[in-house]
């Protein structure tokens, strides 16, 4: 019996209107990428393992997919565990153990990995070096709506400049990617130097990595369930009360970061990140053509790490999914590799979710793909009469016009306006004998029905 065809959960095939409409979003996101001058690099599927290990805060580190070491490798390894095993360790903790430290890795982001280039690459990179970055990544983890194990992430990311205009010119690249997609967004942003203030005066400094992962699941669990988990974790009663107040924060962005700096007076690493959101919201609001919302939510937290400024997180205003953007500065990411003291601030489009969120408002169908797809079709009623049109279509195709011609002999010329059809092809060109004869043809709008009779450089000249 033969084996039914499947793929793995959490990973999904793509049919070419997808990829259509995929490569549409991918080519909107990239030529704004390109407008604000970020150049494109790759990266391999895998790294090392040491290299994302550590990376993304124990919560992240569960989800990265590790990759057994096999052939001679796998043989080295058994022989080193065979040669210091001594029966007092447990035999699958030091197998396991001595497995990771050895293998590789599917990536978990591009950031990370993008960190390791520039350590790698110092010498060949010009700084600020503003890069983007289209590929997949993967991760271990519970697959659910607009959350997948395979999925593409289009990254842009500045380093080597610590201005606050690279988190301004950030921000303006999501709305203008959003607007050009016709999803209404709102941008959350916050600053890790704030939730840092917070630990410092409610006066659980060392504790800030266990905060701020708590906080940043409020929307996902509730704020009596964040409050259980950082008890949990050891956070004081008096302190988490302390907290409260800040997740019912009201008013404009102004005001919540008036009522924040009454709270951080005595935090100077508080009143800095306060100060810098400040210095980006007055920038922005001076951006006429901005039309996204912007608001300040000191519950932002994202469980990264590695960021130390701006956060950003990036919701759709008419589809109940989780972020679609996000991002954040980080202070130090490539002094993991070697190169310490480094800035650095991007932002990662989650194009699976975008994909998700366009189907569900019906917003692919206002959309013209026929720079994509196939604008005409040389239709016929035989082998020469195909052959005939194979330098017609070379001729549209130098003009630019997607084109094909129906490969086989068929008696019906409906079958080839019904390939044309069901391909969504909006122009056919018939050629039969007398169309040979005269070189004028007829050409038929799919769409309207409409035909008319017309040379080649005339149809060309239509359709360009």
């Amino acid at each position: 019996m033969a084996q039914k065809p499947s793929i793995p959960r959490g990973t999904r095939d793509f049919s070419p209107v997808e990829m259509v409409r995929r490569n549409y979003i991918f080519d909107t996101i990239r030529s704004v990428f390109q407008r604000y001058g970020y150049q494109p690099i790759e990266t391999p599927a895998m790294e090392n393992i040491e290299t994302l290990m550590g990376k993304y805060g124990e919560e992240g580190d569960r989800l990265i997919f590790k990759i057994t070491p096999r052939g001679d490798r796998l043989l080295d390894i058994l022989d080193e565990i065979s040669a210091i095993w001594d029966k007092k360790e447990n035999l699958p903790d030091l197998i396991n153990k001595k497995m990771m430290a050895s293998g590789e890795a599917l990536r978990y982001d591009l950031t990370v990995p993008f960190a390791r280039y520039v350590v790698q690459h110092q010498s060949e990179i010009t700084f600020p070096f503003k890069r983007y970055q289209i590929q997949p990544v993967w991760r271990a983890d519970k697959p659910q709506k607009g959350r997948y194990r395979e999925f593409y992430q289009c990254d842009a990311d500045v380093i080597g400049s610590d201005s606050l205009l690279n988190e301004i010119e950030l921000t303006q690249m999501i709305d203008e990617v959003f607007g050009k997609l016709g999803v209404s967004v709102t941008i959350k942003i916050n600053n890790r130097k704030i939730l840092s203030g917070i630990a410092e005066v409610i006066g659980e400094k060392d504790r800030i990595v266990d905060i701020t992962v708590a906080i940043d699941k409020l929307d996902k669990i509730g704020e009596e369930k964040v409050m259980e988990e950082l008890l949990a974790k050891g956070v004081s009663k008096p302190a988490v009360d302390k907290l409260k107040p800040l997740f019912r924060l009201q008013g404009t962005n102004q005001e919540k970061l008036n009522s924040i700096a009454n709270l951080l007076s005595g935090s100077e690493t508080g009143l800095k990140g306060i100060n810098e959101l400040e210095y980006v919201f007055s920038a922005l609001s001076h951006i006429s053509h901005f039309t996204s919302h912007i608001s300040l939510d000191i519950t932002l937290a994202r469980g990264l790490n590695y960021y130390t400024g701006a956060i950003f997180e990036v919701k759709a205003n008419d589809v109940q999914i989780g972020s679609i953007c996000g991002g954040g500065r980080y202070d130090d990411l490539t002094g993991i590799f070697g190169l310490p003291n480094v800035s650095g601030v991007g932002i990662s489009f989650g194009i699976d979710r975008i994909f998700d969120v366009m189907t569900e408002l019906n917003l692919f169908d206002k959309i013209d793909y026929t720079s994509q797809t196939t604008k005409l079709l040389f239709a016929h009623f035989g082998e020469k009469e195909r052959d005939f049109c194979i330098p017609l279509a070379a001729k549209a195709r130098a003009a630019g016009i997607n084109t094909e011609i129906y490969p086989d002999v068929v008696k019906k010329i409906s079958k080839q306006f019904d390939y044309a059809n069901k391909k969504q092809i909006p122009y056919v060109a018939v050629v039969g004998s007398d169309e040979m004869q005269s070189g004028v043809l007829g050409l038929k709008n799919m769409g309207t029905g409409e035909q008319k009779k017309m040379k080649i450089e005339e149809i060309i000249h239509l359709l360009k």
